[in-house]
């Protein structure tokens, strides 16, 4: 159903299942296709709850019909995520659209959240079907081993998926190292096997100076 038009829009051809998407990332669409604004984000009471005592806001659309949709936002890179019954958690500012086939949740991710002021919640997406997440500038995919645990900075983080452990190291920054401060003061470490999407560009974030 995903494909994409260049790089930086998602086309999706509709046969009648629904479709979630960020609210007003629609540009274009044909055929018959009707829009409903969803609460919350994630499924059921849970995640609306979630999300109101955590603030994290992800505002979606439930897009239906036969035709095809073409969403975008703000120029953004789109990256393809096809999922098997696995997981993938994302940061909800990132989540573009998910198909009928995928289920989207609240999880609880520690400090990192309550450092960014973004709550202490990220986004999740589970089941069989494809998701599109976006990215400022192209992302790049880094693979994580038992032998190669991986260390991001927070500002550049989009998503992760696979059998991951994730923890929070405090201390002095990448940018601090560059001489040039301003950094946040930790970093995000991920160990186990996976893989961790990252964008070239980094998101503001509060968590301060070192």
């Amino acid at each position: 159903m995903f494909r994409l038009q260049g790089s930086k829009v998602l086309a999706v051809e509709m046969t009648g299942d629904a479709v979630k998407a960020k609210n007003g990332s629609m540009v274009a669409y044909d055929g018959q296709v009707a829009f409903k604004k969803l609460s919350g984000g994630g499924e059921g009471i849970r995640g609306m709850v979630t999300r109101r005592l955590t603030g994290e806001q992800m505002t979606v659309m439930e897009v239906k019909g036969h035709g095809t949709c073409w969403f975008a936002d703000r120029a953004s890179e789109i990256n393809l995520v096809g999922l098997q019954g696995d997981k993938l958690y994302v940061e909800s500012s990132n989540l573009l659209a998910t198909d009928g086939g995928l289920r989207t949740g609240t999880t609880f991710t520690g400090l990192r959240g309550a450092s960014q002021g973004n709550g202490l919640f990220t986004t999740t997406v589970e089941g069989h079907g494809q998701a599109a997440i976006t990215s400022d500038g192209p992302a790049v995919v880094l693979r994580v081993s038992a032998q190669y645990p991986l260390t991001v900075d927070p500002g550049a983080y989009i998503a992760h998926q696979g059998d991951l452990r994730q923890s929070f190291q405090s201390g002095v920054t990448f940018r601090t190292l560059m001489g040039e401060g301003g950094g946040e003061a930790f970093q995000i470490r991920f160990e186990g096997d996976g893989l961790v999407y990252v964008q070239p560009s980094e998101r503001n974030t509060i968590a301060g100076d070192v």
